[in-house]
């Protein structure tokens, strides 16, 4: 008979044996688990070791067809976290003792240890809890027992009438179910937690393989925030019921009433074991955000940074509007001034170069391109612009108005 089957058969006696056979069973089943996907024993080992293979070459071959695309480099910034991604994904994948020594310990050692600090435990402090539940439960059994009425020896029905008369909501019912409660609210999810932990540590190794490439790699990270979830899952259970323990001991102890089981006591058991089960859908709410927002060293907001494309925008161009007459009333010379057009504004908007300097940012060109028609005549230009016009920020720009029939032109930059 191996260790586990003797805890398996203890398990019944108590929440901490049961919590001992349940992790010798996680133990178990994780290691024979990695053997057969990619262990090298020979009955029957390493099922997978082929398609490690092939995923290992498919790999290196998207990295060369990239070098000869041009879309991949060969440099140090390039190379170095291939490199470190192919070599963490072959220790970890293929190495049981190196999965063993870092994963497992980590997700099922460190929680346990960081629950110890904080509770002041010497040892394991998912086992410690679990002993002081079973004095807690032994307690409330022992609670009963005192508490049941004792049947004539004449009569043996006369107790089942009796207890049929007091109906079910009785101190010692609601005991039980205080203690039904309790036992789901701190046993239930802490197995709960750790048979989810041992699957998803037992095919821990396939999605560490997907991590190669980036169009699985979101299978790996959800994985690691599932195994985050259930390894903080019992640190949580541990330290916040140590809490309500304390909350509990003096009320087991005062289930012990003159007449039985005290109905003040045993509602306040009540009562505490559904803050204890509220406390520890809370617990669960709070891990679940936890881990959603976890970037998981990056990779899970891993997004490529494209530049905004930007489309040189050409300004509609307005049409021809009807001949104005000039501003002035009369030209130089005497002669009336002839009708003239009024100026074509082209605004054309085009993406700036990048800088190849670190200074500055990105920014735009505006070239404006301002034309007017000439005087009909062809002797004169264009009128001088009214001067309430003349006094705007525009008029900075302005540009010099030529003389003759061809159209006078006027570039300004802005920036």
């Amino acid at each position: 008979m191996s260790a586990c089957e003797a805890l398996t058969a203890e398990a019944s006696a108590g929440v901490a044996p049961a919590l001992r056979a349940v992790d010798c069973l996680a133990g178990e089943t994780v290691a024979s688990a990695f053997a057969r996907l990619f262990g090298d024993s020979p009955g029957g080992g390493g099922a997978l070791l082929p398609a490690l293979t092939i995923g290992l070459t498919l790999y290196i071959a998207f990295f060369a067809i990239g070098l000869l695309t041009g879309r991949a480099r060969i440099g140090v910034s390039a190379l170095t976290p291939r490199m470190l991604t192919l070599g963490l994904v072959l220790t970890f994948a293929t190495s049981w003792v190196a999965y063993s020594q870092v994963v497992w310990n980590l997700a099922t050692g460190a929680p346990d240890q960081i629950a110890g600090v904080l509770t002041g435990a010497k040892g394991s402090a998912t086992q410690i809890f679990g002993d002081r539940i079973d004095l807690v439960f032994g307690a409330i059994a022992e609670a009963a027992e005192a508490g049941r009425p004792a049947a004539p020896q004449g009569a043996p029905a006369g107790g089942a009438a009796a207890a049929a008369a007091a109906g079910n909501f009785t101190p010692a019912n609601l005991m039980w179910l205080g203690a039904l409660l309790l036992l789901l609210g701190t046993v239930g999810v802490l197995v709960t937690a750790r048979i989810a932990l041992a699957v998803l540590l037992a095919v821990g190794p396939v999605f560490v393989v997907f991590a190669l490439f980036s169009g699985t790699r979101g299978l790996f990270v959800g994985w690691l925030r599932g195994l985050a979830l259930t390894a903080v899952t019992p640190l949580f259970v541990v330290v916040g019921g140590g809490v309500v323990l304390e909350l509990l001991v003096p009320v087991v102890v005062a289930l012990h009433g003159i007449e039985g089981v005290d109905g003040r006591a045993a509602l306040a058991l009540f009562v505490i074991a559904c803050v204890h089960v509220a406390l520890m859908a809370m617990v669960l709410k709070v891990a679940g955000t936890m881990v959603a927002a976890w970037q998981v060293f990056g990779l899970a907001g891993e997004t490529r940074d494209s530049a905004p494309s930007a489309v040189p925008v050409a300004a509609a161009v307005p049409p021809a509007a009807p001949l104005l007459p000039a501003a002035a009333g009369m030209m130089p010379g005497g002669s009336r001034a002839a009708l003239v057009a009024p100026p074509h504004v082209e605004v054309l908007a085009a993406p700036a170069p990048q800088a190849a300097s670190g200074a500055g940012g990105s920014g735009r060109t505006l070239i404006t391109q301002i034309s007017g028609g000439a005087s009909a005549g062809g002797s004169g230009g264009l009128p001088s612009l009214p001067r309430q016009r003349a006094r705007g920020i525009g008029s900075r720009f302005a540009a010099p108005q030529a003389t003759g029939s061809a159209a006078s032109r006027a570039g300004g930059l802005i920036r």
